[in-house]
């Protein structure tokens, strides 16, 4: 059963998070990517709790109303905050200091891959949804075909200070077209939307992208074993960089494809995203 716990890392950032299992499991730890919330891992979270961990995911800088610093001062939403956020969450859930389970989707894949490159030796297992390494994402960005620039266009829309409005205009009509062309079923957006489907919301969750602009952070190849599950139908990341990401793992490394799977995988197809990532899990025991 899945409950909320309340994290205060720091004065003024408390994040609530979805946990489950028993609390001497090992820690796995899921992050979201932008357009969704803890949510997002509702399926894991208990999939894997009945197997013995102790999962949480929680609602990450901005999307946390209770972790939500100014949304027009951007450096609060800079990559190193948000890396300390998942640190600290993870410190306060993993007491005794033990390796542990990083799951990251989209922006929370981008910081998982960096927190992997950083501090392998305390991760016992690393899972990607659709986000892929950011070596094999720079190449498929430099690719004169196009593709994946043309993808991740609404990288540099977000910049523009009208996304917010836009993006909730007409009852969040572009968020829930976005989510429910990759998958996302009805139920869970409605889920989603009641954590980012207001403005203050909105405007923090975009706050990561205007903090970093459209520049991604610097890692080298990734030490710790990796599962990478990616939807060919995703509508962000194309087959160069999903597939270009293989060459960038020095640890064992497991890539699987998702026919007809778009970018939110674990919404998606939530039985066999929970059958990938615990197999995974087993495998590689914190």
């Amino acid at each position: 059963m899945i409950t909320t716990q309340l994290i205060e890392t720091a004065p003024g950032l408390v994040f609530d998070v979805s946990v489950a299992g028993p609390a001497d499991g090992p820690l796995v730890l899921m992050l979201h990517g932008f357009g969704v919330s803890r949510y997002l891992y509702n399926a894991q979270v208990e999939s894997l709790a009945r197997a013995g961990y102790r999962t949480a995911a929680p609602n990450q800088r901005g999307y946390a109303a209770g972790a939500r610093p100014d949304t027009t001062d951007h450096p609060a939403y800079r990559i190193d905050n948000l890396l300390a956020d998942a640190r600290a969450i993870a410190a306060e859930l993993n007491p005794s200091g033990r390796r542990f389970h990083l799951v990251g989707h989209d922006w929370g894949a981008s910081l998982a891959w960096q927190i992997a490159d950083e501090t392998p030796d305390q991760l016992a297992s690393l899972t990607i949804l659709s986000r892929p390494h950011p070596l094999a994402f720079n190449a498929a960005l430099a690719l004169p075909d196009g593709e994946q620039k043309r993808r991740s266009g609404h990288h540099t829309r977000f910049l523009d200070p009208a996304a917010g409005p836009d993006n909730l205009a007409d009852d969040a009509k572009w968020l829930r077209t976005r989510l429910q062309a990759n998958g996302v079923p009805p139920e869970a957006i409605e889920r989603h939307l009641s954590v980012i489907g207001n403005p203050v919301a909105m405007e923090a969750a975009l706050a990561w992208y205007r903090a970093r602009g459209v520049r991604h952070e610097p890692v080298g190849p990734t030490k710790v074993p990796t599962l990478y599950i990616w939807g060919d139908n995703d509508d962000t990341v194309g087959r160069a960089a999903a597939e270009g990401t293989g060459a960038h793992i020095d640890a064992q490394y497991q890539f699987e494809i998702l026919p007809n799977g778009g970018h939110y995988p674990s919404d998606q197809f939530p039985e066999q995203v929970s059958a990938f990532m615990l197999g995974h899990l087993i495998r590689h025991p914190a």
